[in-house]
């Protein structure tokens, strides 16, 4: 998913963004493996769609959604991830597990997520339930 084939047979006739059916918020393609890997119960969870989104609107209770119009509640998550809830135990890096107040406590933890990050050590894609990287989720450094 995230890596797009460079062949001429790649799939790009589907939009990568959709609209979240629930907020209305622009919303970037996921893979189902990485929806599986973040909500309880996977193994009741039966994608039914192509094509999934992930909807990053912390005000809105959907976390993916389906081209065929289903959806995920937050609530099924099983992190609470900062990209959705601002509690200081949401996690910022799902890769290494640090906290919003962990974070809040020692602003240099995204040196050290950083460096492992540019050492290949990350599993984003997975770990994360956006399936991006999680320097993103960082709050931005002042000054």
């Amino acid at each position: 998913m995230s890596h797009c084939c460079s062949s001429s047979g790649c799939d790009t006739s589907y939009p990568r963004k959709r609209i979240c059916p629930a907020c209305g918020n622009e919303c970037l393609e996921i893979s189902s493996r990485t929806i599986a890997h973040h909500i309880r119960f996977s193994w009741r969870w039966t994608p039914s769609s192509r094509y999934h989104y992930f909807c990053d609107n912390p005000d809105c209770d959907t976390a993916y959604f389906g081209d065929d119009g289903s959806l995920v509640a937050k609530t099924v998550l099983r992190v609470r991830s900062a990209v959705k809830e601002n509690g200081g135990d949401a996690v910022l890096c799902h890769c290494f597990g640090v906290s919003r107040a962990d974070f809040e406590r020692e602003p240099s933890i995204r040196e050290f997520v950083v460096e492992q990050t540019k050492a290949g050590n990350c599993s984003c894609e997975t770990r994360n339930p956006s399936g991006r990287c999680c320097l993103k989720d960082f709050p931005k450094q002042k000054g």
